[in-house]
């Protein structure tokens, strides 16, 4: 009843919105459209406020819903008429597309969203107008263009022999800048984020993880970063990269300035910079203080409703990375994460997954022949490698094998959360997969345990006592098959996540309609 009091509280002081990413919409800009998203989020911050905005670029018509601070800018722009009740929008010139942006203020108010700049049902008499024009129009235009280049020519000549300057060398695409000591540093951005061109002004704060390429920091924006103002971000995550792994650092670049990567279930990009003076590589990404999942299971017994949580986010994120479109229908090329455990997962504060560290990741391209994909090796952390990939024996002519590969060590991600899960009555220290096998086996030990002896990680009879955690259970011995052929895909097992949520969800209201007393009621 406490937490009832406390989620009551937070409501009361934080706005409830309609909360998705960027999807595609029948609305076609006109009258009054009702969002189709069905997710509904209390806002991060007591001054957040709901947003929808409505872009059309050539056919693709999307709408993305979200929780913003008025003060701070979105995508560059100020919010405006925030306090409302209606979600009014207004359109916006000079962003590659038809856009509308809305904000207000009441619970749920982006939901519908009005137009108030619509064409007049006479609009077709405006375009035979617009055509009688043109000609003078196009006069006039080549009138403003003379004059220009007239100026600029006689603005040359003015200033010709003054001063010569150095011819700009073109032979490295990244922008360079001065740092402080006058050594020269590069930036690849990404996502448009970092519109300067320059290197953030970061302070790096403390060290929160340390793996086989790099080092993990938790980090402050200093303001006035583009990133701070305009993103909302203050604190981020830097991976930093020693100057001899730099293969992992571009690598792991090349795959997060995919655009199409972004997914509310993978870690958010936000830009890579090469440090020459420190001779490092970092990446700059979104910063989740509960850390990765590992961490999370051996402090936490989690409860059923976390486990779905947790389950369904990660088969998601799984399912994004290996499909061949973006969630708008977009095509984008399949990507096989290639080291999925739980310590490559973060948490964030609603306890959803996301995936990270991209450093082994393969884009699936058509394009790729047979001796290429042969060259990415045996690659991945022995304790999660497929049984086909202990053996090197993955099919190289079907680059499904890589997402199968995949399936199996997302498996095994499963196993742990259910392990740590109080649904399934006595809980046990947290104990990775293979728990017997030490604690960083080697491949050659893991070949007699998975490939001879066929073992996989115990699935005890009091487990299954739970109808969910027995589905659960049911699809992750599907996942961890032999045969990869026979193994689930990321997307079935998401989607068999939203059946038993759908399925608890009708169970509870039915065990409240028996249990709640009627005065209560």
């Amino acid at each position: 009843m406490s937490r009832l009091r406390e989620s009551y509280f937070l409501m009361k002081l934080r706005a409830l919105c309609k909360f998705c990413d960027v999807e595609a919409t029948s609305c076609m800009g006109e009258g009054m459209c009702k969002v189709e998203c069905n997710k509904t989020a209390i806002c991060e911050h007591e001054e957040d406020v709901c947003v929808t905005i409505w872009r059309k670029k050539d056919d693709n018509v999307t709408l993305e819903t979200l929780c913003h601070d008025p003060a701070k800018k979105l995508y560059g722009l100020t919010l405006h008429d925030y306090k409302g009740k209606r979600c009014e929008m207004k359109a916006v010139s000079g962003m590659n597309s038809d856009f509308f942006i809305c904000s207000c203020s009441e619970e749920e108010c982006n939901m519908d969203v009005f137009f108030t700049t619509n064409f007049s049902p006479d609009h077709h008499v405006v375009a035979v107008v617009l055509v009688s024009l043109m000609p003078l129009l196009v006069m006039a235009v080549l009138v403003v263009a003379s004059f220009y280049c007239y100026r600029v020519f006689r603005k040359h000549q003015a200033h010709h022999g003054c001063k010569k300057c150095s011819p700009l060398d073109c032979s490295d695409a990244r922008p360079i800048v001065l740092d402080n000591e006058g050594s020269d540093s590069s930036s690849t951005l990404a996502n448009n984020l970092n519109h300067n061109m320059e290197l953030l002004p970061i302070e790096l704060d403390v060290l929160v993880g340390k793996g086989r390429f790099a080092e993990v920091y938790k980090a402050k924006l200093k303001q006035g970063s583009s990133v701070r103002e305009e993103q909302g971000f203050e604190t981020v995550a830097i991976k930093i990269f020693p100057c001899d792994e730099y293969a992992s650092w571009k690598n792991e670049k090349d795959i997060f300035s995919d655009a199409d990567l972004r997914h509310e279930n993978v870690l958010h990009f936000l830009t890579a910079e090469e440090r020459k003076v420190q001779r490092q590589y970092w990446l700059i990404t979104a910063y989740h203080p509960l850390g990765n999942l590992q961490e999370y299971l051996v402090r936490h017994v989690i409860s059923w409703h976390d486990l779905l949580i947790m389950g369904s986010s990660l088969s998601w994120g799984v399912a994004h990375l290996h499909s061949d479109q973006t969630s708008c229908g977009r095509p984008k090329v399949p990507i096989a994460h290639r080291d999925i455990k739980s310590s490559n997962i973060l948490l964030k504060k609603d306890l959803t997954c996301c995936i990270c560290d991209f450093g082994l990741a393969l884009r699936l391209d058509n394009s790729l022949s047979v001796d290429e994909l042969a060259n990415s090796g045996q690659v991945g952390t022995a304790r999660y490698m497929a049984p086909e990939v202990l053996e090197s024996r993955i099919n190289l002519e079907n680059i499904e094998s890589f997402k199968q590969a995949d399936v199996y060590s997302m498996a095994l991600v499963l196993w742990e959360l259910i392990s740590r899960c109080s649904a399934i009555g006595e809980v046990k220290e947290y104990e990775p997969p293979f728990g017997n096998m030490g604690e960083h086996p080697c491949v050659e030990s893991m070949k007699d345990s998975v490939l001879r002896d066929k073992g996989r990680p115990e699935i005890p009879s009091s487990w299954t006592s739970h109808t969910g955690i027995q589905t659960v259970c049911a699809s992750i011995e599907e996942c961890w098959d032999h045969d990869p052929e026979a193994r689930l895909t990321a997307h079935c097992v998401a989607e068999r996540f939203n059946d038993i949520e759908y399925l608890d969800k009708l169970s509870e209201c039915s065990d409240t309609e028996v249990k709640i007393p009627e005065d209560e009621k």
